[in-house]
């Protein structure tokens, strides 16, 4: 067979599987009778409504020299860790704004941090390939650096995303470039399971994100550049549970919503989405009006309840989106306390009191409800 011949085979297999594509796609739609702005419509819900006072910036968190690309809050509430291109983990005391650790990495493009459950470690990963572990309670070394604890090998693209295993700090799960991502035993630095890769059902581009379920940890989802979310279960490594289409362009960001029965995804595409975690079905899109050059998102957070998806753009816009009427009710990004340029990660306080976000002003900032109000 000739390369002609087979070039031209090529685009027919490529056509018939992008007409299958579309005939789904299509399919999907006619099953979904209606979403959750529909139905919440139909009962008489009415959208939150904002003060200027309802949720200020109550403190920017200066200190890196580079853009900011990730942050993670402890689970105590009062510490966040960052990481910055300025090649550094800065931990802080999200009280008093007061610098705790600034730890030198040993590669300065760094794209993720994540805090263990007891706060006593953070993880970080990057450009290196590698997921490189910090002990907080390490001595520091004579250049007056905090030692690295533990290296994970075993990529072989950049670490996207880490995320420790809840109320478990042996425990990690990395996504990466290489379209995999993996479970690590942090004690020995040991791979448990490989997600995807040369399985079938795994991710066929990118894997940028993961988000661990807080009602079972046995169960993470992970978002890609393959434009689909797809979900694991650590006790089944061979094959995904179930694959979430819907987003044209890259999954930029997930995030389990707080029941663990629902997820939200942010994408390229310039839209948030909301995906049951059973039945495969889209339950709601959150999309501005906009024209051909819609701002990607970059990173989202649910409220305790779920009530409130914030969501950051790469536009400098920080969306509190109503989840139930798909409503914007408020835009961080509009306030003169606000990042200048791109938000590039954004994260909830475990108690819900407070959001932190981070951008490419290398500052981060607090937001709290004001008076007695409460993020709900």
């Amino acid at each position: 067979m000739s390369v002609a011949e087979l070039k031209e085979r090529h685009v027919a297999a490529a056509a018939t599987v992008n007409s299958l594509r579309e005939r789904l796609k299509q399919k999907r739609l006619l099953l979904l009778d209606t979403d959750v702005a529909g139905y919440s419509r139909l009962q008489g819900r009415s959208a939150i409504s904002f003060g200027p006072t309802d949720l200020v910036c109550c403190r920017t968190l200066q200190g890196h020299t580079g853009k900011v690309y990730s942050l993670d809050w402890t689970p105590e509430k009062n510490r966040i860790v960052s990481a910055s291109q300025d090649g550094r983990l800065i931990v802080w005391n999200a009280l008093t704004s007061q610098k705790i650790h600034a730890i030198k990495l040993p590669c300065a493009w760094v794209m993720t941090c994540a805090f263990s459950s007891s706060g006593q470690t953070v993880a970080s990963g990057g450009l290196d390939s590698v997921c490189t572990i910090f002990n907080l309670n390490s001595p520091i070394d004579k250049d007056g650096n905090l030692p690295v604890s533990r290296i994970l090998s075993g990529h072989k693209g950049y670490v996207s995303s880490c995320q420790y295993v809840p109320d478990d700090d042996t425990h990690l799960i990395t996504s990466s470039g290489d379209q995999t991502c993996v479970l690590w035993d942090v004690t020995t630095g040991q791979r448990i399971s490989v997600f995807g890769g040369e399985f079938p059902s795994g991710h066929t581009g990118d894997v940028l994100s993961v988000s661990i379920n807080g009602s079972n940890s046995k169960i993470f989802v992970s978002g890609s550049c393959d434009a689909t979310a797809r979900l694991w279960d650590t006790r089944i490594a061979s094959r995904a549970v179930r694959t979430y289409h819907g987003h044209d362009g890259d999954v930029n960001t997930v995030k389990f919503f707080p029941d663990g029965q629902r997820f939200g995804t942010g994408s390229d595409d310039g839209t948030c989405r909301l995906f049951d975690m059973r039945t495969g079905h889209q339950l709601q899109v959150y999309q501005q009006p906009g024209g051909i050059d819609v701002p990607t998102v970059t990173s989202i957070a649910f409220s305790s309840s779920g009530r409130l998806l914030f969501a950051g753009y790469s536009n400098g816009d920080c969306f509190v989106w109503d989840t139930l009427l798909a409503k914007v009710v408020h835009n961080l990004g509009s306030l003169q306390t606000s990042h200048e340029g791109r938000i590039t990660c954004l994260g909830l306080s475990a108690d819900g009191s407070a959001l932190c976000t981070g951008g490419w002003d290398r500052n981060l900032k607090i937001w709290a409800f004001g008076g007695l109000r409460k993020v709900t």
